[in-house]
């Protein structure tokens, strides 16, 4: 029992130790606080459990990227809410190339007379957050309401706009940390950080 325990030690340290050579290699900057984030979360919690007053709340967060961020709010709130999750892709493998958008999970999440709110990382065009929108209105929901950690700003117009967006970030930034992710890396980081 000891060995195994000491393994697993000497496991967890190896890679820990590997992922912070992977975060020192890059040329990382700050973006937004994790501070800044708790504050905004604080706000917005407030502001939804005022809006809703013990109504159902069904958060259902786009997975990988909004995994902290839905948490968090899920913590932050009073009001008792579900939490469930659909996928949304439009990146290959690679990371970089965006391609036909795929979203899988709709069909499975049950949010007939709940009141919605779709949480994602970041929005760029909006594509994502309309895309689901119009997924779930066969749904019987209550209401919907959209919420992006991070909006792009761009000279783009966009085709959907979420009905809030806790921080701006600029159009070339490529953020990672607190749940976003180059090549599954760097999701575990406490703030945002912008990849050069």
């Amino acid at each position: 029992m000891f060995f195994i325990k000491l393994l697993t030690l000497i496991l967890l340290a190896t890679q820990l130790q590997a992922q912070d050579v992977i975060v020192k290699k890059a040329d990382l900057r700050l973006v937004v606080p994790k501070a800044d984030i708790d504050a905004k979360i604080a706000a917005i919690s407030s502001e939804i459990d005022q809006k809703y007053q013990g109504e159902p709340i069904a958060i259902v967060m786009i997975m990988k990227g909004s995994i902290c961020f839905a948490a968090d709010l899920l913590r932050s709130l009073e009001s008792d809410a579900t939490l469930d999750y659909i996928s949304c892709s439009s990146y290959g493998k690679n990371g970089t190339t965006r391609g036909e958008l795929t979203i899988s999970g709709i069909d499975k999440l049950d949010l007939e007379g709940k009141h919605v709110i779709i949480v994602d990382d970041i929005s760029d065009t909006g594509s994502t957050f309309k895309a689901v929108v119009e997924s779930l209105q066969d749904k019987k929901t209550k209401s919907i309401v959209t919420i992006a950690l991070l909006k792009r700003c761009s000279d783009k117009v966009p085709v959907f706009t979420p009905d809030y967006a806790l921080f701006d970030i600029k159009s070339d930034d490529f953020v990672i940390g607190y749940g976003l992710d180059y090549k599954e890396h760097y999701r575990g980081l406490e703030s945002v950080y912008a990849l050069n």
